[in-house]
């Protein structure tokens, strides 16, 4: 933050004493359409769920998204009853004092990491319009280092994948979700239409580490620039003896919910996948990134099925990461919000306060 930020935030705050207004929230569950079918390993359909929160006080309301993930057992109703149980909290708090605040809100939710990922971006989002600020400028960020996004191929077809990557023509990187016997299929229809580099994701999907050496190895001769999980997360010590095998980067992505995780990751992976609905929001993203670089890892930013939301408040952290893959909401045809853009590959953040969202 600047000095003419920081001299403003003091005075907004210093100007909206504790208890001065009791704020709204509202927490309802939006239903996102599929411009296509979406298949992983783990699921297939044809619209996502998610959480949304709107946290409004003294004329601002700031917006906040969270995708609930199955594999760790969540979802969009039990995401909604989880933030209703607190709004008491959540209406009569300070917002100035989100810190505190939010590390209240982790304490009183166990789990619902989607929930806490809607409420943490609605506050980041309130502070941002009431500084006047985007909220890349708020972390001190330049939005040109905001790097290009992969755009996301799912299992389908042969077929339809060379059709899905023949759509997907803008896009200079390309990332495509394997982890089923039909890998070699998928890679040979994607290969039959595009030389783009490839970033592919296996999401736990490979289940003994010799079966995950064969298949990266061969996606090694085909351009792929890293895997991502290739293992379950349970499989540490699989994943060290795999990593010391191949010859491109291993990320962690279901092996890392949260800041703690990271030291020990280090061990067994080149890198980690950052996902705000995975580990609570855009603060503890924050605190991930900064560490995973510390200790000297590769960063991502990833993304569930989400609405620019929850996709702009990730943009907003990218200018400090080193691969982006947030295209989660190019995939769904009733986006609520425009936010971020992407050009050319390359996302663009908004420069209006907070997370400079429009209504579409």
């Amino acid at each position: 933050m600047n000095r003419r930020a920081c001299l403003k935030f003091l005075a907004a705050a210093a100007a909206a004493p504790l208890g001065a207004e009791q704020a709204s929230v509202e927490a309802r569950i939006v239903q996102l359409k599929l411009r296509q079918t979406w298949t992983t390993t783990m699921s297939s359909s044809d619209y996502r769920d998610t959480i949304h929160v709107h946290y409004a006080r003294d004329g601002v309301t700031g917006r906040g998204e969270g995708a609930p993930i199955a594999r760790y057992h969540e979802d969009a109703q039990g995401a909604r009853k989880a933030i209703e149980s607190i709004l008491p909290l959540l209406e009569s708090s300070d917002p100035w004092r989100f810190t505190r605040l939010l590390r209240e809100v982790f304490d009183r939710i166990p789990g619902h990491y989607a929930a806490k990922a809607a409420i943490d971006i609605a506050l980041m989002d309130w502070v941002g319009q009431k500084l006047g600020v985007p909220l890349y400028r708020y972390f001190g960020l330049d939005p040109a280092e905001a790097p290009v996004t992969t755009f996301s191929i799912g299992i389908d077809t042969p077929e339809i994948t060379r059709r899905k990557v023949r759509e997907a023509e803008p896009y200079p990187i390309l990332k495509i979700k394997v982890g089923l016997d039909t890998d070699e299929e998928t890679i040979d229809a994607v290969r039959g239409e595009t030389g783009k580099p490839l970033r592919v994701d296996a999401n736990e999907g490979w289940k003994t580490k010799e079966e995950a050496l064969e298949k990266i190895r061969w996606l090694e001769s085909q351009g792929v620039e890293f895997i991502e999980q290739p293992l379950p997360a349970a499989m540490f010590e699989e994943t060290r003896w795999l990593r010391g095998k191949v010859n491109i980067p291993v990320i962690a992505d279901e092996a890392v919910l949260k800041a703690s995780d990271i030291p020990k990751l280090a061990e067994a992976y080149d890198g980690i996948n950052v996902k705000l609905d995975k580990c609570g929001g855009m603060l503890e993203a924050h605190r991930m990134i900064e560490m995973a670089k510390a200790l000297g890892l590769k960063t991502m930013l990833g993304c569930m099925i989400s609405s620019s939301v929850s996709i702009t408040a990730a943009a907003h952290l990218s200018p400090l990461v080193d691969y982006a893959d947030l295209d989660g909401n190019l995939l769904i045809s009733n986006d609520p919000y425009s936010g971020v853009r992407v050009e050319k590959g390359k996302l663009v953040l908004p420069s209006r306060p907070g997370l400079g969202l429009i209504p579409s």
